[in-house]
């Protein structure tokens, strides 16, 4: 099955028309996005059944899926503004999870940081889309998507300190790495 497909077809009909655009262009600027490699490089991690470790892309498209099947929670729909920031964050992070140009032979543990710094530089350009409180919680949203594991945490972690969609992409993506979400296929 071609998630990255899939996954562009999730986004297209729930983004903004703009966004999804916008969207398309970053995708090829950032460049060599790994969505085709493992989600676990060593294969310890993200199991499925019968013991296969999905690809970058189903990952991701499992966590998109979920998160627009949950909209409820922050009283969102689709096609809105709220939608294409919480879609955003969730479609890019783990982008570069194979290093800057992911070319790693394994994953990176900084990918949350690598990713974050990079929309950071191209602030302006997400400015199209967005205000700066917006872009600092899509900027958060990727930048601990790990949690208490982090690249850039120093120290005490609380969740409470962020935006709810940190947890909210937090959570999925254990739920997803520990194989309990499920995705409904058409």
């Amino acid at each position: 099955m071609n998630y990255e497909h899939k996954m562009k077809e999730l986004l297209n009909e729930h983004m903004t028309n703009n966004a999804y655009k916008f969207w398309s262009i970053i995708e090829k600027k950032i460049g060599n996005l790994c969505w085709n490699k493992p989600s676990s490089s060593t294969g310890k991690f993200h199991k499925k059944e019968g013991g296969y470790v999905p690809s970058i892309s189903e990952h991701t498209y499992e966590m998109l899926y979920a998160t627009i099947q949950n909209y409820a929670l922050f009283g969102i729909s689709s096609k809105t503004k709220d939608s294409d920031l919480l879609l955003f964050a969730v479609s890019l992070h783990d982008g570069l999870k194979y290093g800057p140009e992911n070319s790693n032979l394994h994953t990176d543990v900084r990918h949350d940081k690598l990713m974050a710094d990079r929309i950071e530089l191209a602030r302006k350009s997400f400015n199209i889309l967005f205000t700066d409180i917006e872009i600092n919680i899509l900027v958060d949203t990727i930048r601990y998507h790990q949690g208490p594991w982090s690249t850039d945490v120093n120290g005490d972690f609380n969740f409470r300190d962020f935006h709810p969609f940190v947890l909210f992409v937090h959570t999925l993506d254990m739920l997803s790495s520990r194989n309990c979400l499920k995705v409904e296929e058409k």
